[in-house]
């Protein structure tokens, strides 16, 4: 069965280099995701995404596949229970673009099992997720409790 691909797209009044330092700092992904990114960035290492909780529950893992700042990101993306098993990794890509006086970020999930836990979470997600990014890097506030 083919894999399924989630595109979401929106525009931001900033930077790309703002947006960029927003997609990969920890401390920015605890405001608007209320979760962290952690990684060096570099091509394949590994990044974790954890809970921004006491226990900093682990979520999600993967490596870093591109980094190329500040326009282009792509990561492998799995639970941590499917980590050894490139079957079930998913593929991101953030691709951050100028569009007039703004940026235009793009960020496809791909790879997806048609049906699967990953796709059903991360099509509810995305828009949480990229909509308080939009909301604290243009008004200075992410949105309330997304999780």
């Amino acid at each position: 069965m083919d894999k399924a691909d989630f595109v979401y797209v929106t525009y931001i009044s900033t930077s790309p280099e703002k947006l960029w330092n927003a997609l990969i700092d920890s401390k920015m992904t605890a405001k608007y995701w209320q979760h962290v990114n952690v990684s060096d960035w570099k091509p394949g290492s590994k990044w974790e995404h954890r809970r921004s909780n006491k226990e900093g529950s682990l979520d999600l893992v993967g490596k870093v596949v591109e980094c190329s700042p500040p326009r282009r990101l792509v990561l492998t993306w799995a639970f941590p229970a499917d980590e050894g098993r490139e079957e079930k990794q998913s593929r991101v890509t953030f691709e951050i673009e100028p569009f007039r006086d703004v940026e235009r970020l793009t960020v496809t999930h791909g790879r997806l099992e048609p049906g699967s836990e990953m796709l059903y979470g991360i099509t509810e997600g995305w828009p949480k997720v990229i909509s308080s990014l939009k909301s604290l890097l243009e008004v200075g506030e992410p949105l309330p409790q997304l999780w």
